[in-house]
C-alpha cells in the first residue's frame, strides 16, 4: 500500500483539514518531483501541489506526498500493488490535473473521479501553470473547460455570438 501524506501550511490555529474551496475557484493539482515545477508523470510523481485558482489569483492549498511511486518503466507491478487508486483518492476534489504524461488506465480512473487530466508537453514552473490557468479563466474558456467549470459550480460568462453594433 502506498503511504500518502498531506502537507499544508500551518497557521496560528494549528494544522487542519484542507480549506474549503473559495467560491469561484478552480482546484488544480500539479504533478511534481520537487515542488518547484510541473515535472512529473502522473504515476511517478512524488508530490502533487494543489492550488485554488481564480481569474484574479491563486492560493496554495496543500501538497500530497507519496511514499512509493512507479519507475516509469511501463511494466505492471504484481497483483494487489495498486499505486494509482491512492493517488486518485488523494486528488478528489480537484478539477484539473496537470502532468507530463498519464497512461490510459490511469486517465480513466482520474476522469471517473471527475478530474480532467491535462498533459503538458514539457516541464513548466508552477507560476507558468498557474498563470496559464488564470488566463484561460479570464478569457473565453474552451468548451472542455466550461464543462469542468460548470461541474465545479463556477459560473463563467458565455461567449456571445450576437452582433453588437
Amino acid at each position: 500500500m502506498t503511504a500518502v501524506r498531506r502537507l499544508s501550511l500551518v497557521t496560528d490555529e494549528g494544522p487542519g483539514p484542507a480549506p474549503e474551496r473559495p467560491k469561484g475557484a478552480l482546484r488544480i493539482a500539479i504533478a511534481t518531483q520537487d515542488m518547484k515545477g510541473l515535472n512529473a508523470h502522473f504515476g511517478s510523481a512524488k508530490f502533487f501541489a494543489i492550488y485554488d485558482v481564480t481569474p484574479q489569483g491563486s492560493a496554495f492549498v496543500e501538497a500530497v506526498s507519496f511514499g512509493e511511486v512507479s519507475d516509469e518503466s511501463g511494466k505492471h507491478r504484481t497483483e494487489g500493488d495498486d499505486k494509482i487508486t491512492p493517488k486518485v483518492e488523494a486528488l478528489k476534489g480537484c478539477h484539473l490535473l496537470f502532468c507530463l504524461a498519464i497512461g490510459g488506465p490511469s486517465a480513466a480512473k482520474v476522469v471517473s473521479a471527475k478530474i480532467h487530466p491535462i498533459k503538458v508537453p514539457q516541464p513548466s514552473s508552477m507560476e507558468e501553470v498557474l498563470s496559464r490557468t488564470q488566463s484561460m479563466l479570464k478569457t473565453a474558456p474552451p468548451p472542455w473547460l466550461r464543462k469542468v467549470l460548470a461541474e465545479a459550480g463556477v459560473s463563467t460568462a458565455k461567449p456571445s455570438f450576437d452582433d453588437e453594433d
